[in-house]
């Protein structure tokens, strides 16, 4: 019996051990997970809740404007440029505008239309230091101006690549709308290689347009992106009431550093030309023309005498492409083409006849030649009122030695005798002038009275021009 009872009892115990271990195993999972949920919530609680976990996952957060506003601001400045109408009643008129520092030692760039003809340029910091500033260079073509501070140390912006920019990428504006110092604003790339008619036919206009609020007082001010580089010029609205009304438009970077890179190097903006017309592509021109689709831009017209014409193009090619660079607008070719010099080669993909093929085009200057066409603008020239520069090699086949007046500065001692840009200096004070540099030796050497002989080229006979300059 009792033997029997032990039996039992060892049996019953095996049981429950085996029933417990078999329980264990098989509900392990669920075991853990019911003592993870609490646990789990209480985590999902307290993050949801904090300001820790908004600040870090706000809603299509822009990559932090904060660090790229904080970074520009410093680098973006107001400008208040004022243009003596005339010098004997001394009325005056003003603009203002905002400008961008692009060096530490004082370069800045701004709009040629916020300057005009200027003569006195006064630039406030965002730090409220003024400092009166110089023109360096001026190329109403692209709106673009730069400017020199004589100062050093400045806050600065370095300048992005305009071509990386996508459409809905984010971008903010930085300027002094209605001279209000220092604003932000912020938007997307609404679209890219954008024409609006602001300038004249001779102009280039490849903006970039935004959402980004921008008004009067803006112009001149900085576009930039969401790691503090500047990628446009801001310059342009569209708009009936004066106002902001949805859209702004940025000159590219990218144009913005050739101009200024030349005007550095060789005081005026060295463009090159193809010497051809060109119109968009659309519908009825791809479908004469044999395109699959609407893209390119379409020839209309070849100079005789042009990089194009050298090139082998033709009336009615399609060039589809610029230095392995699509190009499918009339706005994107200029941009792109903008962007070389003179004596630069090109390699152009071109649509025919249903082939496409590859030339090779070297670029002119306005002159039609590949010189480089350097403007002088030294002290004693600024003194008097002219910019000069060096006749062209193709120039000097039929003209006599000499240097063209590139510019006179309004107001200057050389305006008020008359004398006119385009006009070829070919002595100074009875001593022969051959190139620039004869004139400003030359000039350097003369006091009190001075006088400049020379020609103009669609008028005959000799214009001497006499003033006083000490």
């Amino acid at each position: 019996m009792n033997q029997t009872l032990k039996i039992l009892l060892i049996s019953l115990f095996s049981a429950a051990a085996m029933l417990g271990v078999y329980h264990f195993f098989t509900n392990k999972q669920y075991v853990i997970v019911e003592e993870n949920i609490p646990f789990t919530l209480t985590s999902e609680n307290e993050i949801f809740f904090t300001d820790r976990f908004t600040e870090n996952f706000v809603s299509a957060r822009p990559n932090d404007f904060i660090d790229a506003a904080q970074r520009s601001r410093d680098a973006v400045v107001f400008i208040r440029a004022i243009e003596n109408k005339n010098l004997f009643d001394r009325k005056s008129t003003s603009s203002t505008g905002s400008g961008v520092i692009i060096s530490p030692d004082g370069f800045l760039v701004t709009n040629s239309h916020v300057i005009g003809d200027a003569q006195n340029i006064t630039v406030t910091l965002h730090d409220n230091r003024e400092f009166n500033a110089e023109v360096v260079g001026n190329d109403p073509s692209t709106d673009i101006c730069l400017l020199k501070l004589e100062e050093q140390n400045l806050p600065f912006l370095l300048i992005g690549n305009s071509d990386s920019l996508h459409v809905g990428e984010w971008v903010i504006a930085i300027g002094n709308p209605y001279k209000l110092q220092s604003t932000v604003t912020a938007g997307i790339v609404s679209a890219k290689a954008r024409n609006i008619n602001v300038f004249d036919n001779k102009s280039i206009e490849s903006f970039i347009q935004t959402d980004a609020a921008v008004n009067p007082g803006n112009s001149g001010g900085a576009l930039v992106n969401t790691i503090g580089e500047l990628v446009g010029i801001n310059t342009a609205i569209v708009t009936k009431s004066g106002s902001y009304e949805g859209f702004s438009f940025a000159i590219p970077a990218n144009i913005v550093q050739k101009v200024i890179n030349d005007i550095k190097e060789f005081g005026s903006v060295q463009r090159g030309w193809l010497g051809l017309d060109i119109s968009n592509v659309n519908n009825e021109i791809a479908s004469d023309f044999g395109l699959s689709d609407v893209y390119g831009v379409h020839v209309e017209m070849v100079l005789k005498k042009g990089a194009a014409k050298e090139a082998g193009l033709r009336k009615n090619d399609i060039i589809i492409d610029v230095n392995g660079k699509p190009t499918n607008s009339t706005p994107e070719f200029m941009e792109q083409i903008a962007t070389y010099r003179p004596g630069d080669k090109l390699k152009l993909r071109i649509f025919r006849n249903g082939i496409e093929f590859t030339t090779y085009a070297t670029l002119r200057n306005h002159l039609n030649t590949t010189d480089i066409i350097t403007v002088r603008k030294d002290a004693v020239l600024k003194g008097i009122g002219l910019e000069i520069r060096d006749l062209s090699s193709e120039e000097l086949i039929d003209k006599k030695p000499g240097t063209k007046v590139v510019s006179v500065y309004n107001g200057s001692i050389v305006d008020r005798t008359n004398l006119e840009p385009g006009y070829i200096i070919t002595s100074v004070n009875k001593e022969p002038v051959n190139n620039a540099n004869d004139a400003v030796r030359l000039l350097n050497e003369a006091k009190g009275v001075i006088v400049l002989e020379g020609y103009y080229e669609k008028y005959p006979g000799n214009f001497p021009y006499k003033f006083y300059y000490q």
